[in-house]
């Protein structure tokens, strides 16, 4: 829709500013509020980080248990993020409470509307200039000298509420279209893991005679597939990759967990290790048509080698499996996306604090082997609706990074005043807000 712009402006003097309406005044944030800092005297509701929505300022339940003495707030104050601001997190109180942790409590000053000021300090333009503000390599924090200092665009009281008011509106409407293509997301997510979980534990003919597997993962599978353990199927028994890494930036290249994108690696974002430690651990220097597993914390990760990615050696959380001639790496590579694996997974590293697949286990997987013919037909059936749910996936997440921008350019447009909203807010909304 077409928004109305102010009658007249005048020029702020502040560049991430600009233009601001002739009425409004442009003064320091210390001006207009203060930092609260009053230690809390008991624990009655603690507030971290973790609470807090990126972006939206929104209240999210959360299991934490808190250490040490926080600081109280008050209903209106707003709990500003100093670590990593980037994260963009500002929360509106609406209780008293305690924050804990890397918060500035920042109370406004009266007439000033603290539901107006949230949403200036979440501004992407304000979050910007914070960000860059930070000291700290490992752990950035903002500095409330730095953002107690910095100019921001006060209108009227009166027009601040009538903002605010219009923000939570049209933010609302965003936010709901936003849920829904999140909903709708995670949808198509399970429905091409049911595809893929379907697909190479039942195959794809409906009508094929079914048999027990005796495998708890498993259940009935075609009664002609042969289930057997997965090192049966492996030219070598898995193993670990590179324990210590000890680095050189021209030497050979370091595959890791985060390296695996959507089942793929490029090359040229891994780090390199010195040649000799490499030697040593020759055994999981990958080869085209090898598997790379993670077998550490986030397990079931996987990566096919291909030809770009041939010669890189694995860390330790990385398993390299040889593929015989019986097992297809492409169809061993959708069956470690599967519920099954997960349910083998999930019996397997119970009671662990940090969740670990030794080589024994896996060795021992059990799983049912198709013919060879019927593993190239499964996995041909599955990429092709891999294929298509994935662009379903692509089209609402590109979808949904649009609505997000629409709002924080919304959120900036209408706080610096590059719109006018006063006449499209009923009085009763602007008082309410």
């Amino acid at each position: 829709m077409s928004l109305p712009a102010y009658p007249a402006y005048r020029d702020s003097g502040v560049p991430w500013l600009g233009q601001v309406p002739a009425h409004w005044e442009v003064m320091p944030l210390k001006q207009a509020a203060r930092l609260s800092t009053d230690r809390a005297a008991d624990r009655s509701f603690p507030v971290g980080l973790e609470h807090i929505e990126s972006w939206t300022g929104r209240f999210i339940e959360a299991e934490t248990e808190f250490e040490g003495d926080g600081v109280a707030f008050r209903p209106g104050d707003i709990l500003f993020g100093k670590l990593r601001p980037y994260l963009a997190k500002a929360w509106l109180a609406d209780r008293p409470g305690e924050a804990v942790g890397d918060f500035h409590v920042i109370r406004s000053l009266p007439p000033h509307v603290p539901e107006f000021l949230q949403r200036v300090l979440l501004s992407r333009e304000a979050i910007s200039l914070i960000d860059g503000s930070t000291y700290g390599s490992k752990m950035p924090r903002a500095s409330w000298e730095f953002i107690g200092s910095l100019a921001m665009p006060f209108p009227p009281p009166a027009e601040q509420r009538a903002i605010a008011a219009f923000l939570d509106r049209e933010c609302g409407k965003i936010d709901a279209l936003v849920a829904e293509q999140e909903r709708l997301i995670a949808l198509l997510k399970e429905k091409r893991q049911a595809v893929i979980s379907h697909a190479v534990t039942k195959g794809l003919d409906p009508s094929a005679p079914m048999k027990d597997s005796g495998v708890p993962w498993l259940g009935r599978v075609p009664a002609h597939w042969e289930v057997r353990k997965l090192v049966t199927g492996l030219r070598e028994p898995p193993c670990y990759g590179v324990l210590v890494p000890d680095f050189d930036e021209s030497g050979v290249p370091l595959l890791r967990i985060n390296d695996i994108k959507n089942g793929a690696a490029s090359r040229e974002t891994l780090i390199t290790i010195t040649p000799a430690l490499s030697a040593q651990y020759a055994r999981t220097i990958v080869k085209s048509g090898d598997i790379a597993l993670s077998v550490v914390g986030t397990i079931g990760e996987v990566v096919t080698v291909d030809a770009s990615l041939e010669g890189v050696n694995l860390s330790r959380a990385l398993a390299r499996l040889q593929p015989s001639d019986d097992l297809s790496a492409d169809f061993l590579r959708l069956l470690f996306q599967s519920d099954a694996f997960q349910h083998f997974v999930d019996l397997t590293c119970v009671g662990t604090a940090q969740r670990v697949l030794n080589m024994s286990a896996l060795s021992a997987f059990q799983l049912a082997f198709p013919p060879p013919a019927e593993q190239a037909a499964v996995s041909a059936r599955l990429e092709e609706r891999i294929h298509t749910l994935g662009l379903l996936i692509t089209e609402s997440e590109r979808a949904n990074a649009l609505l997000k921008e629409r709002r924080a350019a919304l959120i900036s447009a209408a706080v610096t005043g590059k719109i006018d909203v006063r006449t499209l807010v009923p009085a009763e909304e602007a008082a309410a807000a």
